[in-house]
């Protein structure tokens, strides 16, 4: 039987660097392909000469047995391939029915026919199981999982003969994900073809059938996902034996270094009272939407405190970031691309200029040292750039992570406040982190590690919390917690 979408020895090259050599993919129709690698590992660059955002250099495509070679998303959108992007493409201030019918609009003579849009778009809300939401509507007042389907839904309206979905859980609840992985099956039972991008392994196992990993450009590996462990596949990943996926350094918690007493938001958090030790790794579990980002941000002073203290040892240091910086803390934001980093701007600026005194003098700064600094930071953390001038824009997820944390090492944190540091990166790059993390522990640096990964928290964790409508339901040692004790605590009423 031949395949719906067929990339055969796929190259390209992006100057002197090799992105993609003689890769390829089969998918066929009805099937879930599972597109798995380390960030850089070629991955989005071979999503994007599938849907036309780059063309190759070498190799040949194929979709439903006829030549593909499109010029740009548009014709590849038109000839049927579809991306689902994890951050979403959506016109929020637009109607679900406008965002679905953009670009194809139904008319008579320039005059928009309503009534048959309207029609149509109920019938693809209904093939993707959510009757119930209106096409007048404006997405913003959509949740992120309504949002999806919306962004599947135009899809569908196009026709598409090929989805690919790229990491499309990493900003849904669980409840969503799982509604999410239903409308999938769906969509492969009506013969569509699916690309699955995805850093869960076990997300992976549960919802597709074949596996291809590419590793450094190339395709380390393909096969069923049966019978297949995820140590053989975290191996093709990462071209060796991963041990221990979650590594751990030893370290003591000694003494109270940061103190929360009835901590409240405007809305949230509710009445937070904690104590966190100086070299302990303190997780917060909890659902979306639960607090647990405003409580970072109300310690940091992003966010403003309705009542409460936040004492960092002996000091209450007043309520602006730069205070809260100065008295030691240091905030990785969940949202790395809004706020977490200057896109634009180099790695050695985002790495330096929160701290620029050991490189100014009266009122110069000394821009070679500066450079070194950086340069000095990207080999302790072995972030994988050109140089210290290369925009963060251009690097990995994972590299892009690296850089935000060294940022708060650069400012000599003795506290981290760590949101969602993992969300979007591959197995290899966390275990760095995780690895990292123990070591500041180990050199006596708080660290306090927002995740929605459970698995994570409990075998990094000394102590893990559970927030639940913005109050800290229960504290207890990371041994004393199951996932499913976890789970239960955050859904508590």
């Amino acid at each position: 039987m031949s395949p719906l979408l067929s990339m055969q020895n796929v190259s390209k090259r992006f100057g002197a660097t090799p992105a993609l050599k003689d890769v390829s993919l089969h998918v066929q129709g009805g099937e879930i392909l599972a597109l798995i690698g380390e960030n850089g590992a070629g991955k989005s660059t071979l999503m994007k000469v599938l849907s036309g955002a780059h063309r190759p250099d070498a190799g040949q495509m194929e979709l439903a047995g006829q030549p593909y070679a499109p010029t740009n998303p548009h014709a590849a959108r038109v000839a049927g391939v579809a991306m689902i992007y994890q951050e979403l493409n959506l016109a929020p201030d637009l109607s679900i029915e406008d965002n679905l019918l953009l670009g194809q609009e139904r008319h008579v003579l320039g005059i928009l026919n309503r009534w048959s849009q309207r029609r149509r778009v109920r019938q693809v809300l209904e093939q993707l199981g959510h009757p119930n939401l209106r096409p007048e509507t404006p997405v913003r007042e959509l949740s992120v999982g309504a949002q999806q389907i919306v962004e599947i839904g135009r899809a569908l309206i196009s026709d598409a003969k090929v989805i690919v979905f790229d990491e499309p859980t990493s900003s849904l609840t669980k409840a969503d994900a799982q509604r999410l992985f239903d409308v999938i099956r769906r969509l492969a039972q009506a013969g569509i073809g699916i690309i699955y991008i995805s850093h869960f392994l076990e997300e992976i196992r549960h919802l597709c059938t074949r596996y291809t990993v590419l590793r450094d450009g190339e395709v380390a590996g393909s096969g069923n996902l049966e019978g297949v462990t995820e140590s053989k596949i975290v191996t093709l990943m990462v071209g060796r034996n991963v041990e221990d996926l979650f590594p751990r350094v030893p370290h003591k918690p000694g003494t109270e270094v940061l103190s929360l007493q009835q901590l409240s938001g405007m809305r949230f958090p509710v009445d937070i009272n904690l104590s966190v030790r100086r070299g302990e790794i303190f997780g917060i579990a909890g659902l979306v939407g639960a607090g647990r980002t405003e409580l970072l941000r109300c310690i940091f002073a992003l966010d403003p405190v309705r009542q409460g203290q936040v004492r960092v040892q002996t000091l209450l240091p007043q309520a602006t970031p730069s205070a809260r910086i100065r008295a030691g803390l240091g905030l990785v934001s969940e949202d790395r691309k809004g706020e977490g980093l200057a896109q634009a701007c180099s790695i050695n600026d985002n790495l330096t200029n929160s701290r620029l005194e050991p490189y100014s003098q009266w009122g110069f700064l000394n821009l070679g040292m500066k450079r070194a600094a950086a340069g000095d930071w990207m080999r302790k953390l072995q972030i994988k750039a050109r140089d210290p001038e290369q925009a963060v824009q251009t690097l990995s997820g994972g590299n892009q992570q690296k850089v935000a944390i060294a940022r708060v090492m650069h400012q000599d944190a003795d506290i981290f406040l760590l949101d969602e540091p993992t969300r979007g990166i591959d197995v290899g790059t966390k275990a760095e982190i995780y690895r990292l993390m123990g070591e500041l522990a180990a050199d006596g640096k708080t660290i306090v590690f927002v995740s929605s990964y459970v698995t994570e928290l409990l075998a990094v964790c000394d102590r893990v919390g559970v927030m639940a409508r913005g109050q800290l339901r229960e504290v207890r040692a990371a041994r004393d917690w199951t996932e499913e004790a976890v789970l239960s605590c955050a859904i508590s009423s």
